[in-house]
């Protein structure tokens, strides 16, 4: 029977070096690198939506995009901050003022200018088209970040899988105002704030599950 000392020696010539986590800003960045890939490849194959410089001319729709781009970029940044252990919880706070000012301007659109669908309802083309974005921008993100805090957000998964969907949700909301032509204030409520819902509440609901799957090892060393 092998002595613990015999034991630390054996297990200290066996080591190897772990490579230590680059910084969560610095994690963050590469993350928003690959989303704006994503965004410039769906601006080649897509096209800017045709009324853009019309429509950037408008405060609220300025402002509105502004505020979800710079909600997506705070709440991944405090996803990478609070999946470190030793981290306050309170980074959850960084995105909700952008989260606030988004939410406003599609508030106040509500109040001020509701505009109908149409007697023709929305046209299906588009409907697909939309929804193709939705996929090609919220899929390949959310697999990059699921990926990229699969060992380091074991530590708080509910709370970093909510942060980083909302993140996602924003982004993807971005892109559908950038390069879709959907006007209808009842329509900018159903993509932007239903996938933000969907995509949140299942980040934190299923947050553990999810990052579990993707670093099963790290969790059973937890357990």
């Amino acid at each position: 029977m092998i002595t613990t000392p015999d034991l630390i020696e054996s297990l200290v010539a066996h080591a190897e070096p772990v490579p230590r986590l680059r910084p969560p800003l610095a994690r963050a960045l590469s993350w928003l690198l690959f989303a704006a890939l994503i965004f410039v490849l769906l601006g080649i194959s897509h096209g800017l939506r045709a009324d853009i410089a019309a429509c950037l001319q408008d405060a609220k729709f300025a402002i509105g995009i502004a505020a979800s781009l710079l909600t997506g970029i705070l709440a991944v940044s405090a996803s990478f901050l609070v999946s470190l252990p030793g981290r306050s919880p309170r980074w959850l706070w960084l995105p909700l003022p952008a989260l606030a000012v988004w939410a406003g301007t599609i508030s106040y659109g509500c109040l001020t200018d509701w505009v109908s669908i149409g007697p023709n309802g929305l046209q299906m083309g588009e409907a697909v088209r939309c929804f193709a974005t939705l996929v090609l921008t919220s899929a390949p993100l959310s697999l990059a970040l699921l990926l990229m805090l699969r060992h380091a957000a074991l530590f708080r998964p509910t709370l970093v899988a909510t942060l980083g969907s909302l993140s996602v949700a924003a982004l993807a909301a971005s892109a559908l105002a950038l390069f879709h032509s959907i006007d209808a204030t009842a329509m900018i409520l159903i993509w932007n704030f239903g996938l933000a819902i969907i995509m949140v509440a299942a980040g934190s609901l299923a947050g553990k599950r999810m990052f579990s799957w993707a670093a099963p090892a790290s969790l059973a060393l937890r357990g």
